[in-house]
């Protein structure tokens, strides 16, 4: 049964979001446990005249600007493996460790991304960059069909074809309420993964070194390198405690790469942890923070890297609580599909994530990003971005936007960006 509640001071993480960064405050909020409760809290909303925001399992970002109905989802639970299909079915309140756990037993993987406490639908919808991306591709080509509530409270089925299903499919949700998605899981037999970690005086070689790296390797593997201040707190291995370092992380969809990160662990990492790695402990190979936070990420596609890509990376990156990282993309991140997922024509992914911004955060992404202009295609990850104005949308999606939503009930877009071929429509 929907129930209604006053907005109050005192939400927990299911509720109150994985940012803290934010003083919104809603002015009631729908508690869904079914699609039929959330046509219902969208009826309410349009006979009030109110904007709609939706929160899933916590982790997403907290709405912004006037205060509305917020919907609540994360109760919607429901989870299906179908393994002889290779497909799995979840309602709205599903996180991928769910998923994972039901899949692996039958060595099948869902395509999620670094953090398994992340919410599936919020994740797919944004794109979803996985630790699979480069032999599997976006997360949001896997996806089979959608259950959406529109802004004028209908619930539709949608699948590959419909302009619904495309749109949706890296455009996020400001076109309706995804209440249910059944997506392909892929046959994963074999994972050797981990991570390299590089002492202070070392980072600058190994950003160096792992960009003529990523040149050489099959589009099994793929790799991300972070450079990260650690804290000196229980819970940070001891190697790591107190220091700057840089963090590669691997995952092969295969058999053991080890002649081919032999380059790599010549330069003497602080700490090793590659090695044979169970499906459900991928969590494990980025160890994403599970605790609430106040952040802000941004980020830029990147046509190429080099040396001078990452001397200008350290240069810009402004002292303080900062993690930079560059993420290797192509292999199948790189085929066209007929959706809203765009950058598919870049090789990288550059990311700045601050921990605690001030007022002057913004600035400071703004000159690394500057940095890093020769390099840059114009293209944002959705997913990463803090920010929903610096998220770009092709214009048919602004289109279909007007035509489904014209009373901006589920929110506004940023600018359209102008007609391009990397969304792959």
């Amino acid at each position: 049964m929907l129930t209604f509640e006053p907005s109050s001071a005192d939400y927990d993480t299911e509720r109150a979001g994985f940012q803290t960064h934010s003083d919104y405050r809603p002015a009631l909020v729908a508690g869904a446990s079914s699609a039929a409760d959330v046509r219902a809290a969208v009826a309410l909303a349009a006979e009030r005249d109110l904007p709609v925001a939706v929160q899933s399992t916590g982790h997403g970002l907290p709405p912004t600007g006037r205060p509305g109905v917020l919907i609540t989802t994360h109760r919607m639970r429901e989870l299906t493996v179908d393994p002889v299909a290779r497909t799995a079915r979840v309602g709205a309140g599903v996180r991928w460790a769910e998923v994972l756990a039901a899949a692996a037993p039958h060595g099948l993987m869902p395509l999620l991304g670094s953090a398994p406490h992340v919410g599936v639908i919020g994740y797919t919808l944004g794109g979803g960059l996985s630790l699979f991306g480069r032999p599997f591709g976006w997360a949001a080509d896997r996806v089979r069909s959608l259950e959406v509530v529109t802004a004028d409270g209908a619930l539709q089925e949608v699948g590959p074809g419909a302009e619904l299903f495309q749109g949706l499919l890296g455009g996020g949700a400001t076109l309706g309420v995804v209440t249910a998605m059944t997506f392909e899981l892929v046959p994963l037999p074999e994972l050797w993964a981990g991570g390299l970690f590089f002492d202070t005086g070392l980072i600058p070689e190994a950003l160096r070194l792992w960009t003529e790296w990523t040149a050489t390797v099959p589009d099994t593997l793929t790799s991300s390198i972070a450079v990260i201040p650690f804290p000196d707190v229980p819970g940070v291995p001891e190697p790591l405690r107190g220091r700057r370092v840089a963090h590669l992380r691997i995952t092969q969809a295969g058999p053991a790469a080890d002649d081919l990160v032999a380059p790599l662990r010549a330069l003497g990492p602080l700490l090793d942890t590659l090695g044979p790695l169970p499906l459900t402990e991928v969590g494990s190979i980025y160890h994403d923070p599970t605790t609430p936070a106040p952040f802000r990420s941004s980020n830029r596609m990147l046509r190429a890297a080099d040396a001078l890509t990452t001397r200008r990376l350290l240069a810009h990156t402004p002292p303080g609580p900062h993690i930079v990282e560059l993420r290797h993309l192509g292999g199948a991140l790189a085929t066209p599909a007929a959706n809203a997922v765009g950058g598919r024509d870049a090789a990288y992914l550059a990311t700045i994530t601050t921990l605690a911004p001030d007022a002057d955060t913004p600035a400071a992404h703004e000159a690394l990003f500057a940095g890093l202009a020769p390099w840059t295609s114009g293209g944002r990850f959705r997913n990463f971005l803090t920010d929903p104005a610096e998220a770009r949308h092709p214009r048919w999606v602004h289109e279909l936007k007007a035509r489904l939503d014209p009373a901006g009930r589920f929110g506004v877009l940023p600018e359209a960006q102008k007609p391009t071929t990397a969304c792959g429509v």
